[in-house]
C-alpha cells in the first residue's frame, strides 16, 4: 500500500482485485447478483474518507472493499484525513467515550476536533455521487462541505449502546447532516438520531487476502517458529488492539488459569499499532508488564514485523481463538479465526454475538473465570473443536465474506438513488 500526500487529505494507493477471483469461494449466483446490481452505477463517483489506511478492522475492510467496487465498474477511491496529535488524541477519547468511558469533553477538545476537520475539508476536492464517511473522526465534514452535491453516508463502526451523552450530543448534529448512516446492529443506533435512513450492515472479511487465503499447516508452522513460537505446542491466541477494550491483561489472566492445567500452553498476543491510536504503545507497555517476562507469552505488532501473512499463520495454528473484549463494534478477528476452522471465545458483547452461535461455533463468556473454563474444555476435548471451527467456517461464507459487503453497500446506493427526488422523513429507518 502507497499513499500519494496531498494537503489535508491522502488518497491510498490501491491493489487491483477482480470480483471473478472469488467465483470459487461464494459460487457463480453470488457473482451474477453483484454484477447485476453493479449495473446502474457503471462510471459512478465514490469516495471513502477514514481516518487511517492500516490497523484495525475498518482499514482492511476497505483495502478489500473499493477495489471489488471498481471490479464492479464503479469509479472508487479513498482518502485519508491528516490531523495534528491533539487531534488524534482527541478523537481517541470520544471513540472510547462513545463506547461507554466516562471522560470529560472540554472546549479545548473540541476546537482541536474541529480544527482539523476544517483543514480536511478546505482541501476535500472533486465532485461524488456518493462519499461515505467513516466513523466519528471525518464525521463534522458534512455540514462543513454543506453545498456539495452526492449522496453522503456516515459508516459508524463502533458500539453506541452505552454512548456517553455528551460526547454522542456534540457529535450528533454532525451525523444528521448525512442522508444516509450505516450500523452494524439495529441495537447500536440511538434513538434519538434523526437522519433519513439507517442501513444495518454488518462488516466482512476477504477470504482471498494474504491474512484469510488458503496456508498449509507446514507453511503456518514454519512462519510462526521465525517469532519463537512453538508450533508443535498448544496455543491461545488473540488478535486485535492493544487497547483496554480488548482486554489482553485479562487474556494473560486467563492464559495462567489454562497452564495450571496444560503447562505447555503458549499465549500470542497480536496487535497492530496505527497513527490514529496514540494509546496504542502505552497499553502495549502495561501488557508487556503485565506478562512479568513469562517466555510463554508473546506479544507481537506490526512493528516486529508481523503482519497480514503472519496473522494468516499464528491464527492456523491457534488452538483456541480468543477474543475477550468487553466492548466491541463486530471484531473481524472472530470471523478470521472461524473461517480458518478454528473454535473462537468471545465476550459475550456489542457484534460478537452475531459471529459466535454459542455452544456451536464456539462461546460467548463474561468473565476470565468463564473465558478460562470454556477454553479448558475445547482443549481436552479436540474433536469438538474441531467439529465447532468447521460450522464456524460456514457461517462465515453464508454471512461475513467481502462480496456480502459489496452487495450491502450497492442496495444502499440502489435504495438513495430511488429516493434522491422524493421528500423523505428525517427519522425513517430501514435495514439493507
Amino acid at each position: 500500500m502507497q499513499e500519494f500526500r496531498t494537503p489535508g487529505m491522502q488518497d491510498v494507493v490501491l491493489a487491483e482485485k477482480s470480483l471473478a477471483d472469488y467465483e470459487s469461494v461464494v459460487g457463480e449466483d453470488i457473482l451474477a447478483e453483484l454484477h447485476r446490481m453493479a449495473k446502474p452505477f457503471q462510471g459512478a463517483r465514490v469516495v471513502h474518507i477514514s481516518s487511517t489506511a492500516y490497523g484495525g478492522g475498518v482499514a482492511e475492510m476497505l483495502h478489500t472493499l473499493i477495489p471489488l467496487m471498481r471490479s464492479a465498474g464503479l469509479d472508487a477511491s479513498w482518502r485519508i484525513i491528516s490531523g495534528t496529535d491533539e487531534f488524534f488524541t482527541v478523537t481517541k477519547s470520544m471513540h472510547n467515550a462513545l463506547q461507554g468511558m466516562d471522560l470529560d469533553l472540554t472546549p479545548a477538545m473540541k476546537a482541536a476536533y474541529l480544527h482539523s476537520n476544517v483543514d480536511n475539508s478546505v482541501y476535500f476536492e472533486g465532485n461524488f455521487d456518493f462519499v461515505v464517511v467513516h466513523d466519528p473522526q471525518p464525521a463534522p465534514l458534512r455540514m462543513l462541505r454543506a453545498g456539495d452535491g452526492g449522496k453522503w453516508i456516515w459508516r459508524c463502526h463502533i458500539d453506541l449502546t452505552a454512548a456517553n451523552e455528551t460526547y454522542w450530543s456534540f457529535l450528533r448534529p454532525y451525523v444528521q447532516a448525512y442522508d444516509a448512516a450505516i450500523f452494524t446492529m439495529p441495537e447500536y443506533v440511538k434513538k434519538d438520531l434523526q437522519i433519513g435512513k439507517v442501513a444495518i450492515v454488518p462488516p466482512a472479511i476477504d477470504p482471498l487476502s494474504p491474512k484469510n487465503a488458503p496456508m498449509s499447516d507446514e507453511d503456518a508452522a514454519r512462519v510462526v517458529s521465525l517469532y519463537g513460537i512453538d508450533p508443535t505446542r498448544p496455543m491461545l491466541v488473540q488478535v486485535s488492539r492493544f487497547d483496554p477494550w480488548k482486554d489482553p491483561l485479562g487474556v494473560i489472566d486467563v492464559y495462567r488459569a489454562v497452564r495450571q492445567r496444560f503447562p505447555e500452553v503458549q499465549l500470542v498476543l497480536v496487535g497492530s499499532m496505527a497513527h490514529d491510536d496514540p494509546e496504542g504503545m502505552e497499553y502495549y507497555q502495561r501488557t508487556k508488564d503485565y506478562a512479568e517476562g513469562d517466555t510463554d507469552i508473546h506479544l507481537l505488532s506490526n512493528i516486529d514485523g508481523v503482519g497480514n501473512v503472519e496473522v494468516n499463520a499464528i491464527q492456523r495454528m491457534a488452538t483456541v481463538v480468543l477474543q475477550k473484549s468487553l466492548r466491541e463494534g463486530f471484531g473481524l478477528t472472530i470471523s478470521e479465526g472461524l473461517w480458518k476452522g478454528k473454535p473462537v471465545i468471545g465476550g459475550n458483547v456489542g457484534g460478537i454475538p452475531l459471529q459466535i452461535q454459542d455452544g456451536e461455533t464456539g462461546y460467548l463468556v463474561t468473565s476470565i473465570e468463564e473465558c478460562s473454563k470454556r477454553t479448558l474444555e475445547l482443549m481436552r476435548n479436540p474433536v469438538r473443536a474441531q467439529k465447532m471451527g468447521e460450522r464456524g467456517r460456514e457461517v462465515v461464507r453464508q454471512n461475513f465474506l467481502s462480496t456480502a459487503n459489496l452487495r450491502n453497500y450497492l442496495r444502499l446506493f440502489s435504495d438513495l438513488t430511488q429516493t434522491r427526488s422524493a421528500a423523505r422523513p428525517r427519522h425513517a429507518r430501514s435495514a439493507v
